[in-house]
């Protein structure tokens, strides 16, 4: 950070104050028009300057932020994710450092993996960043084990689950986050400095994915944790939650029909193409909310309607041969979560002076970017031991429902990577099975559509007062089954759906007319469309295995039982996690 002159405390703020114009000023040149990349280094140096004079001016009370993150067998995904933490606070200097560490910024490093090497890997990447001046600690599973022993007498088992002391990794991320909630309570007993905990996902980084001419930039273009305390400072809020940029937060198991859509689209175009020809590149532009989900309309966004077609990543002008090849190479990461036809990107929004900095109402926690005050630890993420899906926006409707104008969102995505850049496979992703090119997607298939069920049941029990008013069993039984028999069919249209679309890709894919069954250069991406295809049969065709699992006699009963369980439980578990909290200090 650069040094300033020693000057008066009237000079000061008036520098200040002009500081924080000229980067207004900076950012509007920066986004107008689309991103401007030649500004960024100056508009980071213009916030580095205005941290400078800060730190000049004396006493610095924003608030200090405890970056909590969890992680699972994902070592590479966590190195990236702390090296953007690192980078955005050498880009901006948030804080400033003290004894060369960044003052205002910590990480919780909540791991949950399994495999030893990877635990070995995760304490040596926190070590490294350590030394690069990131204040980290590590929560491993010994030192997770030994917190819940010191609330021994309590029973928090509807909160963070029962695991057996020789099997305690893999817990889910809701489970995860849960117990290092309790240890913030544990670290931060009788705190009285400006502090915000701010958890995300290891397959997460500081960075935002703009469009530009050449296909798209990931860049460190926002400077998020002076906005979020802006956005505290100047608000009541008590959780805000933020979105994802890039690949969609949803599983594949409610993303495959309109992907199929596209690859037919695709395949299509280059049914009709000349394959030493040039690929037609499509213009990059926002796709809308939830573009990448098949049942969009569920939560009050407008479906796609058209196809969406592929960027072709490939270097200079590629041809349409060696993108027929680029696009096969990249199905099989569809099923690990990515979306290639449907990113999100990020486009940026000047806060209007109506809204608390650009705040507005939300309905929808993304449990991988979401922040909070510490008096509002004592909203648990509920259900955990359920491992839903959807228990971010299941969250999200208690959290709106009870704490109103304090649950709010901003525009402030994170950049999300399902897979990594070599293998095109996530690194740990439970309830996907890959068996070389086979996939099985039955154990995620089963926690989305329950997790649905979840979802739109506590929808109406909300509208009945829950969790306030907890209505008797047998009203709550008959929402879940009534949801149930609801999604069940809205999944059984999307199936139709998806074995019609899947009959026409298999046609055009064996078409002997078509220029990659004529071509020997073409057999290896011939058979990615193939093996993707046989994915899409396998998991979501008429002998699925996923649709048979969540069909099977005794399963809506057992997963029935549980639901219930969790939803008239909730009441006491509160007053069980505000005993921890009390014990812990909180």
């Amino acid at each position: 950070m650069p040094s300033l002159p020693t000057c008066r405390c009237a000079d000061l703020a008036a520098q200040i104050a002009a500081q924080r114009v000229a980067i207004a000023r900076f950012e509007a040149a920066l986004w107008q028009n689309g991103f401007n990349a030649a500004l960024l280094e100056a508009y980071q140096s213009a916030w580095r300057r205005l941290e400078a004079l800060i730190a000049a001016a004396g006493e610095d009370n924003r608030h200090r932020f405890v970056i909590v993150i969890p992680v699972a067998d994902s070592p590479l995904h966590l190195q990236d994710c702390l090296a953007s933490l690192l980078d955005l606070c050498r880009a901006y200097a948030y804080g400033g450092q003290a004894e060369g560490r960044w003052a205002k910024v910590s990480v919780l490093l909540a791991d949950d993996s399994s495999v030893p090497v990877n635990i070995a890997k995760n304490r040596a990447i926190a070590t490294s960043f350590e030394r690069q001046g990131l204040a980290i600690q590590y929560f491993g599973l010994d030192e997770q084990i030994a917190l819940l022993d010191r609330l021994g007498a309590l029973d928090l088992g509807a909160i963070v689950g029962c695991h057996p002391r020789t099997a305690f990794a893999h817990k889910g991320q809701a489970m995860l986050r849960n117990i290092a909630y309790l240890k913030l309570a544990e670290m931060f007993r009788g705190s009285t400095e400006p502090r915000l905990y701010y958890t995300l996902d290891a397959d997460q980084e500081f960075k935002v994915k703009v469009a530009t001419e050449s296909g798209g930039q990931e860049v460190l273009a926002v400077n998020f944790l002076y906005r979020l305390d802006e956005i505290f400072s100047a608000s009541d809020a008590q959780v805000l939650t933020g979105k994802v940029v890039g690949d969609p937060p949803v599983s594949p198991a409610v993303m495959a029909g309109n992907f199929l859509e596209d690859v037919i689209g695709f395949l299509r175009e280059m049914a009709a193409a000349d394959p030493m020809g040039d690929y037609r590149q499509p213009a990059v532009s926002a796709s809308g909310d939830a573009a990448y989900h098949d049942m969009a309309d569920l939560f009050g966004f407008k479906p796609a309607a058209d196809a969406q077609r592929y960027r072709c990543p490939l270097d200079g002008v590629p041809g349409n041969a060696a993108c027929f090849a680029a696009f096969s190479q990249r199905l099989h990461s569809f099923f690990h979560g990515e979306h290639p036809t449907r990113i999100t990107w990020f486009e940026y929004q000047d806060a209007p002076a109506a809204a608390p900095l650009g705040t507005h109402p939300a309905r929808t926690v993304y449990t991988g970017n979401y922040v909070f005050r510490p008096e509002a630890l004592r909203w648990f993420i509920p259900y955990a031991p359920l491992r839903l899906r959807m228990s971010g926006p299941t969250m999200g409707r208690l959290l709106q429902a009870e704490m109103g104008q304090h649950f709010v969102s901003a525009n402030l995505p994170m950049l999300h990577k399902r897979a990594l850049a070599g293998s095109g496979q996530s690194e740990f992703r439970p309830g996907v099975v890959a068996e070389r090119s086979r996939i099985d997607l039955c154990g995620e298939f089963e926690r989305q559509f329950h997790g649905d069920v979840m979802l739109f049941s506590m929808q109406r029990l909300i509208a009945l007062g829950y969790p306030e008013r907890l209505p008797e069993v047998a009203e709550v039984a008959e929402i879940l089954d009534e949801v149930r028999a609801e999604m069940r069919e809205k999944y059984r249209i999307k199936q139709a759906a998806i074995l019609d679309r899947l009959a026409l890709l298999e046609t055009l894919l064996a078409d002997p007319a078509r220029w990659w069954n004529q071509d020997a250069a073409s057999l290896a991406a011939r058979t990615h469309f193939q093996d993707f295809a046989a994915n899409l049969e396998r998991n979501f065709g008429v002998d699925s295995p996923c649709y048979a699992r969540i069909d099977a006699p005794g399963n809506w009963a057992s997963w029935r039982a549980r639901q219930l369980a969790a939803i008239q439980s909730l009441p006491a578990d509160r007053q069980d996690w505000a005993a921890a909290l009390q014990t812990l200090g909180a």
